[in-house]
């Protein structure tokens, strides 16, 4: 009895060895578990302070760039009402003029309209007068139209009411003869019926009796029969039926023992299956929740690297645009300064240009297009796919700057005109020189005169010394003639070039 005593502690001694040991795995792997749930929880706290300094960073940065855009801002619009206020007031003096002209115009075409009322009165009279007198025509021949189909009515109405008389008859009489002749069929198939269904009856009731005669003996001979073969049998079977009694008793009890034998036999199998499976899950459920330990170990693991790698990254993209917003910024507050400096001195030359232009450019600034309609059409039947793409953009970015180019034009156009006038003018008069030279080279007499053109050298009554120009002599009464202007639009041009 001892030793078996000391086999079982030391059994005991092999578990607790291993319980122990397993405890220690569980309190080593939930040491880890705190330790990466601490780390885990330090990142998340570092990331969302790092997050709250960075928004706040921004909303700083926007606050100022928002000040000084508004700065910017409130300059540019208190400019452009400046021009605004100047641009209304020549527009309100362009609308009186137009107001004006107007009012001339209404007055005349309320007369005109006046007149072409009373004619239309007129005419509407004469014919309302001739629609009358069609009217009247229409009507009498309505009404003869309708007497004469009225009649025709009548007269077929009664045609179709005597023959649809004649054709009820007919058909009442038709609809007696085809029922008399139904009862007759029908009275005479049911007396036929009848007479077969009594044959039918009268003929199975008598087979039926004799079938049941001979069914009967059959059955009394059957039942003779099997009686003696039962006696027959049981004589025969006494001696084996005891046998089988005693053999069934004691397959019974052997069979009893067989099941008792084979419970115990499964119930040990399935015991030692039961073991076997436990001991394979355990090992399994060990492997597994090693294997995802050191996963999820490794995941962490990337997962932390991978947030340190983004976080300077973010910080180096953080850094980058800032540099580069505040450059921009300083070329954007560069290039604006630019812009209204360039503006400012536009201002400055319209004020300039505004103290010369003449009344009629103060009242119509723009000038009405030149074009004939035939043109005013084939420019507008110009479609933009037919042009390029960049052409096309750059004609749709600059649409409204058609009124700015009218009067560019204008004034390159005027500008034009002047230096052809001007060169024609110098030509003029280094004519007129080179008539005084000559004048001056024939009154006085020197061998350089003589060796030269003479205008007192006449030959049939001509000079020698080029005609001078025919021009038109003025009266001081009479009004100079007006200049006038060839004007181009740059929508002609490009349509005629391109």
């Amino acid at each position: 009895m001892p030793r078996k005593r000391k086999k079982s502690k030391t059994v005991l001694s092999d578990e607790e060895q291993l319980l122990l040991f397993q405890q220690k795995l569980l309190a080593e792997e939930e040491m880890i578990k705190k330790k990466e749930r601490l780390l885990s929880q330090f990142l998340k706290d570092k990331l969302a302070k790092e997050e709250h300094n960075s928004a706040l960073n921004l909303n700083k940065i926007n606050t100022q760039w928002r000040t000084v855009l508004r700065e910017v801002k409130t300059r540019e619009l208190r400019k452009d009402i400046e021009i605004l206020s100047q641009t209304f007031e020549r527009v309100v003096d362009c609308k009186n003029s137009v107001i004006k002209s107007l009012a001339k115009d209404l007055s005349e075409a309320e007369e005109q309209y006046a007149h072409a009322l009373r004619s239309h009165l007129h005419n509407i009279d004469q014919l309302l007068a001739l629609q009358r007198c069609r009217l009247n025509l229409l009507e009498e021949n309505y009404n003869m139209e309708l007497e004469t189909l009225t009649k025709e009515f009548e007269t077929e109405r009664k045609t179709i009411i005597d023959q649809h008389e004649k054709e009820i008859h007919y058909l009442q009489d038709v609809f007696m003869a085809m029922e008399q002749n139904y009862i007759d069929s029908e009275y005479e198939g049911k007396l036929e019926f009848q007479s077969m269904w009594d044959d039918l009856k009268n003929k199975n009731l008598e087979e039926k009796h004799f079938l049941r005669l001979q069914l009967e003996n059959v059955v009394e001979d059957l039942w003779r029969r099997f009686q003696d073969a039962l006696k027959s049998y049981t004589d025969a079977t006494e001696d084996r039926k005891v046998a089988f009694e005693t053999l069934r008793v004691k397959d019974e009890k052997s069979s009893k023992e067989i099941e008792a034998q084979m419970k115990k036999i499964q119930r040990l199998q399935d015991s030692i299956s039961v073991l076997k499976g436990k001991i394979m899950v355990h090992s399994r459920e060990s492997e597994e929740r090693n294997q995802y330990v050191r996963d999820d170990k490794e995941l962490i693991l990337v997962q932390l690297r991978k947030l340190k790698a983004q976080r300077t990254r973010a910080r180096e993209v953080s850094q980058e645009n800032l540099v580069k917003l505040t450059l921009e910024s300083n070329a954007a507050i560069k290039a604006l300064r630019k812009i209204v400096d360039k503006g400012e001195k536009i201002l400055k030359l319209a004020e300039i240009c505004r103290k010369f232009e003449t009344e009629e450019e103060k009242v119509l600034p723009f000038y009405s297009s030149t074009l004939t309609p035939m043109e005013q059409m084939e420019t507008e039947e110009i479609h933009p796919e037919a042009l390029s793409e960049e052409l096309a953009k750059v004609i749709a970015d600059y649409i409204g700057m058609e009124n700015f180019w009218k009067r560019y034009n204008k004034v390159k156009l005027e500008q034009l005109s002047l230096q052809h006038r001007h060169a024609q003018l110098l030509g003029i008069n280094g004519k007129l020189r080179e008539m005084l030279r000559q004048y001056l080279d024939g009154i006085s007499v020197s061998d350089d005169v003589l060796s030269q053109l003479n205008p007192l050298f006449i030959v049939n009554h001509r000079s020698n010394l080029p005609q001078p120009l025919s021009t038109p002599a003025t009266q001081p009464g009479d009004k100079k003639p007006s200049t006038t202007y060839n004007i181009i639009e740059a929508a002609h041009v490009i349509s005629h070039i391109l």
